[in-house]
């Protein structure tokens, strides 16, 4: 015979509720992660979910002076619970709702950091940067003052940018690299870590760039680049060579990259050698010189861009610049 006094609670249909809400939020929203939000909040709703039993279990102990009996004798759910729920996902709503500029990394979800490094040349004549990046969007590209602006969007946890600078015999040394100061948190299909580092064209610059996983965009064009080495476990690279150049520039790209697009200059001599399990290759404005690419300018120009590629790229485009 079912027990008239038996409790019923609303409580797991209310959360499945707010689960779905999330994720439809994030269906209109591609841009929001709920797992960040829901990982740092999760405590709060074992806190309310305690504090409403132990005001349904205060109703239940309630003696009515007049009857003798318990004031809350057949309520058919649990009204200390419920309301505990309810609060848990107004918190939610009021989070989303008044917070989400700062539960949104860039390109990604969850709690994020934003930290700006500049760095200036202090005497140096020529500089070697050695750039560190384990995962995530990395920007290179001009048009500053100072030897080096960098700015960085990163969720804690997933390491923290350390730049390092000196200068020895006229060389500066620059390192830019990721140090993990907590557990490295990975969310499949988020990538919150973006580096935008702006370099200034005053002295040659000699490049290391290794990139674990993620997006490079190298736009040097105008920067006095004299030697690049490029490495890029997974992702897609563009890197634009264009601009004139008054000395050499010797690159190297290697790596598992799946995609790589590299912009080459019209009026500078370009020399490509490719080698590795290339997918395939695409090349405009270059013509194959036995085991070489090369354009026009090839021999005729005061500066060469010596082009190496190999590694297991899955597809490359040697493109000159119209």
């Amino acid at each position: 015979m079912p027990n008239p006094n038996r409790r019923t609670s609303v409580v797991f249909p209310v959360i499945l509720i707010a689960l779905g809400g999330m994720f439809l939020y994030r269906s209109w929203r591609p841009d929001f992660d709920p797992w960040p939000l829901l990982w740092t909040y999760w405590p709060l709703i074992l806190i309310l979910i305690g504090l409403g039993k132990i005001w349904d279990y205060s109703q239940r102990r309630q003696i009515d002076p007049n009857t003798g009996v318990a004031t809350d004798p057949g309520r058919a759910f649990s009204v200390g619970t419920t309301v505990a729920v309810l609060a848990f996902v107004l918190v939610l709503v009021v989070v989303l709702w008044h917070g989400s500029g700062s539960i949104r990394a860039r390109n990604g979800g969850g709690f994020s950091r934003h930290e700006i490094h500049t760095v200036d040349a202090q005497g140096a004549k020529n500089v070697r940067a050695s750039i560190q990046m384990g995962a995530g969007e990395l920007t290179i590209g001009g048009e500053t003052s100072h030897l080096l602006d960098g700015s960085f969007d990163f969720r804690e946890g997933r390491g923290t940018p350390e730049v390092r600078y000196n200068v020895s015999n006229g060389t500066g040394e620059l390192s830019v690299e990721e140090t993990h100061n907590g557990p490295n948190i990975v969310i499949p299909g988020n990538n919150s870590t973006t580096w935008n580092l702006r370099f200034g064209d005053q002295l040659p610059l000699e490049m290391d760039i290794n990139l674990g996983a993620g997006e490079g965009h190298l736009r040097l064009r105008g920067l006095p680049v004299t030697k690049l080495d490029l490495n890029i476990g997974a992702g897609r690279v563009d890197a634009d060579l264009t601009g004139d150049r008054k000395k050499d520039l010797d690159a190297d790209i290697s790596g598992g990259v799946g995609e790589a697009v590299i912009r080459l200059p019209k009026n500078v001599g370009v020399v490509a050698d490719v080698s590795g399990g290339l997918g395939s290759i695409d090349t405009h404005g270059l013509k194959k010189d036995g085991d070489q690419y090369t354009n026009d300018s090839y021999g005729h120009t005061p500066a060469t861009i010596h082009l190496h590629i190999s590694g297991g790229i899955g597809s490359i485009s040697l493109t000159q610049e119209p």
